[in-house]
């Protein structure tokens, strides 16, 4: 029988970086009692992100992070949407350059990642905020 679970759920993070999600999503495709189907995650924001990235060795979301430091510099003079300090549009065009949402396989009843995946909240604002999750499944 076909099913459909919506959740929603807040993390808090502490300013610029990457924040594996993949344990609280797995969660709540487990309380969904969906066995096989597709996870969407989605995160409420515009200036904060979802990325599936390698999980196992740090320095490579470490790598991530300055590569985007380098791609979208806060100090761009040509910036002119600052009302928020001078994170605030490069924090936008991050997020436009990654995405908001990520669909993930379900099977068994579990997300069907790979050995070296995560899924990973990619805060890009200096300030940590409460960011707004939303996962839904759809399966039976």
């Amino acid at each position: 029988m076909f099913a459909a679970h919506s959740s929603e759920f807040v993390y808090r993070t502490k300013g610029k970086g990457t924040y594996e999600i993949t344990g609280r999503v797995s969660e709540v495709v487990r309380a969904s009692n969906v066995q096989t189907g597709l996870v969407n995650v989605f995160v409420r924001h515009t200036s904060a992100s979802l990325v599936l990235f390698e999980n196992a060795d740090p320095t490579a979301r470490q790598d991530l992070e300055r590569f985007f430091a380098q791609l979208v510099p806060e100090d761009a003079k040509y910036f002119s949407h600052t009302l928020e300090g001078p994170d605030d549009m490069p924090s936008h065009i991050r997020m436009a350059l990654t995405r908001t949402s990520e669909s993930i396989p379900v099977a068994f009843g579990q997300l069907q990642l790979g050995t070296w995946q995560g899924l990973f909240l990619y805060e890009h604002r200096d300030q940590g905020s409460d960011r707004s999750i939303v996962v839904t499944i759809l399966g039976n």
